[in-house]
């Protein structure tokens, strides 16, 4: 008390991002390990897990306790994706094989992440984790379609089967099959 008067308390919390809870699930229905490293006090931490359901979580991390354990995921053989919007958490965002930042964060954490995302949905980063899981699935269906077009056109051409004319429709074709199966990646995007 002071002069008789008690002090007044303010308590504030942040509040979880809409669409925290969504996210967090697909990811998991993916089979991807979700953890938090939070530099904020432990109950804090605690409450925010229990309320996405996150087992794996640690409060009062220092930036090198974070760098610690993307390094330790890694030698593990694990692909480590890391979000991150405070500054404290530049060395593991550095540091992970692909990182995010939202764009309202800070300037070292956007400067060490590999992408921004404007939106203030976190689903972007699910959405990115899909889109390029899909286009690795096409780029290797398209190195596949070149290495069979060309196993079966160049012995060919070589052997003089085919005249030139004949060979550039071919070309032109095989060309065009690539670019259609890799605009498939814009129809699947949209529905993700």
């Amino acid at each position: 008390t002071y002069n008789n008067h008690k002090p007044v308390q303010f308590m504030f919390e942040d509040a979880l991002r809409a669409d925290a809870k969504k996210t967090i699930d697909k990811f998991k229905k993916s089979g991807i390990e979700v953890a938090i490293l939070s530099g904020d006090r432990h109950q804090t931490v605690k409450d925010v897990a229990d309320q996405l359901q996150i087992k794996n979580w640690q409060a009062n991390c220092s930036p090198q306790d974070k760098l610690k354990a993307v390094k330790q995921h890694q030698a593990a053989g694990k692909t480590v994706f890391v979000i991150g919007d405070g500054s404290n958490d530049a060395p593991a965002l550095a540091a992970a094989d692909i990182s995010m930042s939202p764009g309202s964060a800070s300037d070292v954490s956007q400067l060490s992440a590999d992408l921004i995302f404007q939106s203030q949905s976190l689903f972007a980063a699910y959405r990115v984790w899909q889109v390029s899981k899909l286009s690795r699935k096409l780029i290797k269906q398209n190195i596949g379609l070149a290495i069979g077009y060309n196993a079966i056109a160049v012995p060919i051409a070589i052997f003089g089967f085919a005249t030139p004319f004949i060979a550039a429709i071919a070309m032109s074709t095989s060309s065009m099959i690539v670019t259609l199966n890799a605009l498939r990646l814009r129809l699947k995007e949209k529905s993700l």
